[in-house]
């Protein structure tokens, strides 16, 4: 657990790596400004259900992916919630002691729903092209025909940079 001060030490780092600094002074002032240790726990009771809405802990789901796109991007949903989904594969390459190299492929769906970058992923991502992707996971579930329910995770872009092939 991070003390406050540890976390005023720590705040500019991830800050400055970050893109959205607002966010993170933002969660500064919030942290000098309106954190309190709970006094008793009868109190921290009261404390969290007047403190509804008005304090907002800081979380963070960051992804960046740098791989190769596995099948051709497709243009999904409704014309009210489109969506641009593709593959994206990542590899880790392992060594053991006695010299041997293994490399493991990892496949990852990636969604696109800003219009901008859905619109760019559509008309300049293509199989095998190597990108790096910018976003955040999510899951949900899936019911097969069967009625069995199936979990999956999908990387939700928030941006890509493409790229040349060559």
């Amino acid at each position: 657990m991070f003390s406050l001060k540890t976390w005023n030490a720590f705040l500019p780092t991830v800050a400055r790596l970050s893109s959205c600094r607002q966010i993170f002074v933002s969660c500064r002032k919030q942290i000098d400004d309106e954190w309190r240790p709970p006094t008793n726990i009868d109190n921290q009771a009261e404390n969290e259900n007047a403190s509804v809405g008005v304090s907002v802990e800081k979380t963070i789901n960051s992804v960046t992916l740098l791989g190769r796109v596995g099948s051709n991007p497709v243009k999904r949903g409704s014309s009210d919630h489109p969506v641009v989904t593709f593959s994206l594969a990542t590899n880790s390459n392992y060594s053991y002691a006695n010299g041997d190299v293994t490399q493991k492929t990892e496949w990852h769906r990636i969604c696109v729903f800003k219009p901008y970058l859905r619109d760019s992923a559509l008309k300049y991502t293509s199989k095998g092209q190597r990108i790096l992707v910018q976003g955040r996971i999510i899951y949900g579930e899936v019911k097969e025909p069967e009625g069995q329910l199936r979990h999956t995770s999908s990387i939700v872009a928030d941006d890509v940079i493409f790229f040349k092939n060559g």
